[in-house]
């Protein structure tokens, strides 16, 4: 296996690692808000950081695992015509898309959230309701951000990889 072989695997074998592993968010959401709900409705109970920190996983959960739904083609295609088309041109729109679409947005969206990151780090951000979530959380989620776009790009990369060599072996 060739160096470049074993890049893209090792790109591959991390997207699913990390989706993976972002997925059990799921439940732990599904678990504090069952939390919530009982202390609210059974003991009168709430804090505003627990009900913040469901949609923060939510938020986690969608940017940590979209990579990863794209590594196992379950994202959400428009195939009106996509499947209709032989193998052969499939892969050509594969390739295509990967390399003018996909891994240009993700390097936009990399360029255009660092400022967005950088400034909710120095700035020490927390949430602006009291009581609720407290530094490093808002910053450390939204660096989940570009790390969603690195990983997005890197899996375009491989996907463009694995629709050359399924057109240059057929």
């Amino acid at each position: 296996m060739t160096f470049i072989n074993k890049f893209f695997e090792l790109l591959r074998t991390t997207n699913r690692l990390i989706g993976v592993a972002a997925s059990y968010l799921l439940i732990a959401m599904v678990l504090v808000t069952f939390f919530i709900v009982l202390l609210r409705y059974g003991f009168s109970l709430g804090w505003i950081w627990l009900q913040e920190s469901v949609t923060w996983m939510h938020a986690a959960v969608f940017l940590l695992v979209a990579p990863y739904a794209f590594s196992q083609d379950a994202h959400v295609r428009v195939d009106v015509f996509y499947r209709q088309w032989s193998q052969k041109t499939k892969n050509k729109v594969n390739l295509v898309g990967s390399l003018l679409c996909l891994c240009p947005i993700a390097l936009f969206l990399i360029m255009s959230s660092l400022d967005y990151v950088i400034a909710s780090w120095e700035t020490k951000e927390a949430s602006k309701d009291a009581g609720g979530l407290i530094y490093p959380f808002i910053p450390l989620l939204k660096s989940f951000i570009p790390v969603t776009g690195f990983l997005l790009f890197f899996e375009g990369l491989v996907s463009a990889k694995d629709s050359w060599d399924k057109i240059n072996n057929d």
